[in-house]
């Protein structure tokens, strides 16, 4: 990459000056600190003011494991150094780190492509108005992209002929793995991937008669490493809390707490719709649930669709999920299963990762959920209109960059992470736009295959620099 800055400085001074432009104009515009926002800084607060890694309540602080330390330890470092609840800081820290993650998408499509499919990257990736977008809040997906890309980066580089170099890079592909993992649990997923990829590689040498030894240290570098960076958050949980949990609850619970498991079978038996995550997931419990924001696939017969809405209205007294009234939603759901295994199992994930990667990537921004029903305010139906056609614009490129582009090897690993991840979102009762935000760089990378010249195409003797 420093070869390619030299000879292309201005177009990096200039697009990253618009880089930096369009995440201030988010900031200072749209910045967001949400509720989940809060919890990170109270836990950041009093870890840094008592030396515990606690919520705070009415009369102590409690210990808890709701969230991993990463994003804590982040917030935490700000409010010592800019002071306490300085979100301003660091929002602007993390529009440098988005600044980062746009140099790290160019080299990884330099190592994959060609230098002039870098730049395009480049680009690409300091114009997207997603990313651009998530800068502006406090929240993980900044860090947790930046350390996805990163990975991706280091293990492409480590795929690599030298293999003095590639050890090395494979030690950093672990150190950002167990970064991504203490940032969010998903960051699992990524470890999966780029081990996937490589047992697939090793399978066809050893058909072959070929030694591996060096894919099986390479992919046991991986492993200790990614997960050793596990193991002081695991041993806190164990001490602390007397339990053993490498990452974070499934549901974001305190232990003991009870999860409505039986309605959050019953919500995956119908929901593909961020817009329903907000209206009913999230309003469940202590806010009113309307009825009448449920889709029609909800119900099966007039005779589900007044059981439902009985049970719906038995939660509205008390506006709780009591164990009992769980477990008729989990009669109700187990129904609903058995009237479609295929629906449950393969229509509506596909349904719900379709929703996440094509609806209007405006959940932080002001514009209505709903704005297919275009009874908006007109300025926020046309932000939403115009992020759905630029988000369309971004995917379309991807595609149309895998069929046409010529790429280096492995680019296999990158197809492998987008795919599990997807297909690890399909399962969620809560299928949120954000949550695809770390597979982004590949479709940034895929796109810039459009631009190539013809014939270019590094491979793994070819020197980039050049």
């Amino acid at each position: 990459m420093r070869e390619l800055l030299r000879n292309h400085l201005r177009f990096f001074l200039i697009a990253t000056l618009a880089a930096v432009a369009l995440r201030l104009f988010f900031i200072f515009r749209f910045p967001g600190v949400t509720s989940d926002s809060f919890v990170y800084g109270d836990i950041a607060k009093n870890w840094l003011q008592h030396g515990v890694y606690g919520l705070s309540g009415v009369d102590e602080i409690s210990p808890t494991d709701i969230r991993l330390p990463g994003y804590p330890a982040f917030l935490a470092a700000v409010f010592a150094i800019f002071g306490m609840e300085h979100y301003r800081a660091v929002l602007v820290l993390q529009m440098l780190v988005d600044i980062g993650n746009c140099f790290l998408i160019a080299d990884l499509a330099r190592r994959l492509i060609s230098p002039r499919a870098a730049r395009f990257a480049f680009l690409l990736a300091a114009l997207c108005p997603f990313l651009a977008n998530y800068v502006a809040n406090a929240l993980t997906e900044t860090w947790e992209v930046f350390f996805t890309v990163l990975a991706l980066d280091l293990a492409v580089r480590a795929l690599g002929p030298v293999y003095q170099r590639s050890m090395r890079a494979w030690v950093g592909c672990g150190l950002a793995v167990g970064a991504a993992m203490l940032l969010r649990p998903d960051g699992a997923l990524l470890l999966i991937a780029i081990l996937a990829y490589l047992m697939l590689g090793l399978v066809p040498r050893l058909r072959a008669g070929a030694p591996a030894p060096q894919v099986l240290r390479a992919g046991l570098i991986l492993v200790v490493i990614s997960l050793a960076s596990l193991v002081p958050w695991t041993l806190r949980n164990l001490r602390t809390l007397h339990q053993f949990l490498p990452l974070a609850p499934r549901y974001a619970n305190e232990e003991n707490a009870f999860v409505p498991m039986g309605f959050n079978r019953w919500v995956k038996t119908w929901i593909v719709d961020y817009a329903s995550v907000e209206e009913i997931y999230w309003a469940v419990p202590g806010k009113p649930v309307d009825a009448e924001k449920l889709p029609a696939r909800a119900f099966d017969s007039p005779e589900q669709r007044e059981q439902t809405l009985q049970l719906l209205a038995d939660y509205d007294e008390t506006r709780h999920v009591t164990p009992s009234l769980d477990a008729r939603f989990a009669a109700l759901a187990e129904e609903r299963v058995h009237h479609s295994l295929l629906r449950y199992y393969v229509g509506l994930p596909l349904m719900r990762i379709a929703d996440m990667w094509l609806r209007p990537r405006t959940e932080t921004l002001p514009s209505d959920t709903r704005w297919w029903e275009f009874d908006d305010d007109p300025e926020w139906l046309a932000l939403a209109v115009t992020l759905g056609i630029v988000n369309l614009l971004y995917v379309g490129a991807a595609f149309a960059g895998l069929v046409r582009g010529r790429f280096a090897p492995h680019l296999g690993l990158l197809l492998a992470f987008v795919v599990l991840r997807s297909a690890f979102l399909g399962t969620l009762e809560n299928p949120e736009p954000r949550y695809t935000l770390e597979c982004y760089p590949v479709l940034i990378v895929l796109a810039s295959a459009l631009f190539q010249k013809s014939g270019v195409v590094l491979t793994p003797s070819h020197d980039p620099r050049k």
